[in-house]
């Protein structure tokens, strides 16, 4: 019985959280584009210079976002997006790729008729990010990656040990909540998560040669304790001439606020998100 009344209550936490979409004085748009054969889904927060959010894999906006768009939203317009089969976004029916992601990102800023953005992913969200820098440089300003990854070895090798065994029985359930409180539909959260799954097994690195030829301003940001090794953080602050690092006590995501590390009670959004705009504004 506990554990169903904390399903119960996280569903309507997540509820909450998406129903502020609806209120006027904190969401100024949401809706739907046709981007390259799929219906991407988009929230905007706020006015002044774009900053385009990309969540995490297996994600929502508000599971990744949800306690840091209210700080960002406050000087900036914000551009929510989820990715690929991800939340309210539809499938294409063809495996998800990192670059498939940004040219989709890409696409969606033109039909918003957006030539130029600032851009914060996290964690795949950062590795789609690094994409968007490479492959489509003109629409980008500054970019922050948020425990991103763009080798194999940043990740410790029980990683991909797990990754080849994923099953949706091991997704975080705080994650599953999420999807199915936006989308009601177990098969989209098993695609979902079969499309996540498959592209980090088939993960390629990403080649030295296009992290250095990134120009952006770049803030590179990685908890202590992350997944991916803060040794690869610094490596690739090496490799993009104009960036700077931050290592931020905690776990993936604890820095941001990500649902599944607010059982932590940690506050290191506080002053990571004024760090961040600090870094935008300059």
């Amino acid at each position: 019985m506990k554990r169903t009344i904390a399903h119960l209550v996280l569903t309507a936490l997540i509820l909450s959280s998406c129903n502020n979409t609806n209120r006027p004085e904190q969401t100024k748009t949401h809706g739907y584009s046709e981007v390259n054969g799929i219906k991407m889904y988009y929230e905007i927060y706020g006015d002044g210079k774009p900053l385009v959010l990309l969540h995490g894999g297996g994600s929502t906006i508000q599971t990744t976002f949800g306690r840091v768009i209210p700080m960002l939203a406050k000087h900036r317009k914000i551009i929510a997006v989820e990715l690929q089969a991800h939340g309210r976004t539809s499938d294409r029916g063809k495996d998800a790729t990192f670059e498939q992601d940004a040219d989709d990102v890409a696409t969606l800023l033109k039909n918003l008729k957006i030539d130029k953005a600032d851009f914060f992913g996290f964690s795949n969200g950062g590795t789609t990010t690094i994409q968007i820098a490479i492959r489509h440089p003109q629409i980008v300003d500054k970019i922050v990656l948020g425990s991103a990854l763009s080798k194999r070895n940043g990740m410790p090798p029980q990683f991909w040990d797990f990754m080849k065994k994923a099953n949706l029985t091991n997704m975080p359930q705080e994650l599953k909540d999420a999807y199915l409180a936006v989308t009601p539909d177990p098969k989209g959260l098993q695609i979902m998560h079969d499309r996540d799954a498959k592209r980090m097994v088939n993960f390629k690195d990403i080649p030295d040669e296009q992290i250095k030829s990134i120009k952006a301003k770049t803030l590179i940001i990685i908890g202590d304790k992350d997944v991916i090794k803060p040794e690869h953080a610094i490596e690739m602050s090496r490799q993009i001439a104009d960036s700077k690092l931050a290592i931020i006590p905690g776990v993936h995501g604890e820095y941001i606020g990500e649902i599944t590390t607010l059982k932590s009670n940690s506050k290191e959004e506080d002053y990571v998100i004024p760090m961040m705009e600090s870094f935008l504004d300059k």
